[in-house]
């Protein structure tokens, strides 16, 4: 592939992954105004969260292998098609069971867009320039969970947090006629000599029984949990201790992948200087210190700082455990990839149901200390990891 042919896959990939997670997060700034829209609890409103994060794991499961038949794009391509539909039929929820249940089903279908382009890119491009090339890729998906995020909130204080789903049914089926159209140009035969579901399916079960493959997914569990979990409360955290609107709670949150943004722009040269080690050491530090700020502080500023500290931190973490799940089991690295993918959203979706009790029990500071701590430990965890691949 030339490198102009690698640049035009990237940009249609990124705005696939653009609109996945925008999708993800898009709920996070609603819950406190679909708890009240439904008549329920802000713990209750997050399983919409929580929800398409199970789905999304779950659902990885599949495409790994369906990726590793029928080619990354093609499994891409429909999933991005898939997420068009179920939007648009979101935005049409009559009560709050429809609603987590569609949200199910986005989830679902946004599980093959992100991991499977990840999986791409490590097909694609060597280990050298890998760690620069998804740092890339993951800008786009940052700009799309801050989009989320702000968008988020300032649909459910304006034109209602219908209107927020009609808006990504619309990007994702641009994003799918896209890559369909590069797809159909590329005029390419299914590679028969690929594995049948059946033997793509059992790689699966090898890939478990690797030690240092399973060592990558509880690792990545944990970050899930103590992350995402996190994560998706910060915009109640914001609203609640800091009195802030929801669309203000949102446009704070955006710092959170302005911090992303910073990490990915400058990928060579943190990279350079810091080393991988080096950046999961001051990766795990920021995010600590971070949730810290945020849940004993009382100034919008700290708020806002915590916000960027945060976002940040994660990503020099998270970019870093991406790299090496793109290079645990190189002969079947889609599979490998989504399983990546899969522990993460598992771990999320643990997290968001662990933190929601918190909300309801008015226990989310000290939920954001103990998140705090396990990500110091985590960061010591991935240390004896990196560098082994």
């Amino acid at each position: 592939m030339t490198p102009a042919d690698e640049r035009q896959h990237l940009t249609v990939l990124g705005l696939a992954g653009f609109a996945s997670m925008a999708s993800m997060r898009i709920c996070d700034p609603m819950l406190v105004v679909l708890g009240q829209e439904f008549q329920v609890s802000t713990g209750d409103a997050s399983a919409v969260v929580s929800v398409f994060a199970v789905a999304y794991g779950v659902l990885q499961l599949f495409y790994g292998p369906l990726g590793e038949r029928f080619g990354k794009l093609r499994v891409v391509s429909m999933a991005v098609s898939a997420c068009a539909l179920f939007s648009a039929i979101t935005a049409l929820s009559v009560n709050l069971s429809m609603l987590v249940i569609m949200r199910g089903f986005m989830g679902a279908a946004a599980a093959g867009i992100i991991p499977l382009s990840m999986a791409w890119v490590g097909d694609q491009v060597p280990y050298e320039r890998r760690q620069e090339t998804l740092a890339k890729l993951m800008s786009a998906t940052v700009l799309g969970m801050m989009s989320g995020l702000w968008f988020g909130g300032f649909a459910a204080d304006t034109v209602g947090w219908r209107g927020a789903f009609v808006l990504l049914s619309v990007m994702f089926a641009v994003a799918a006629a896209l890559l369909l159209r590069r797809l159909h140009r590329q005029t390419q035969p299914l590679n028969v000599t690929t594995p049948g579901l059946w033997a793509a399916f059992r790689l699966t079960g090898q890939l478990l029984a690797t030690p240092r493959v399973r060592w990558i997914l509880m690792v990545t569990a944990a970050e899930g949990a103590l992350v995402f979990g996190a994560m998706a409360f910060m915009p109640t955290h914001l609203h609640q201790q800091f009195g802030l609107s929801v669309v203000a709670a949102g446009s704070v949150m955006m710092l959170y992948g302005v911090g992303g943004l910073l990490y990915s722009q400058m990928a060579r040269r943190w990279l350079a200087w810091l080393g991988e080690r080096g950046l999961v050491r001051t990766g795990a530090a920021l995010v600590a210190v971070g949730l810290l700020v945020l849940a004993w502080g009382s100034g919008v500023w700290l708020g806002m700082l915590a916000c960027l500290m945060t976002g940040l931190g994660f990503y020099m973490l998270h970019n870093t455990l991406q790299v090496q799940a793109t290079q645990m089991a190189p002969a079947a690295r889609g599979s490998a990839v989504t399983l990546f993918a899969c522990s993460l959203f598992f771990g999320q979706s643990t997290g968001v149901l662990l933190m929601a009790q918190s909300v309801d029990m008015g226990w989310l500071t000290y939920a954001f200390t103990a998140a705090a701590l396990g990500v110091s430990g985590l960061g010591v965890w991935v240390y004896r990891l990196v560098g082994r691949h």
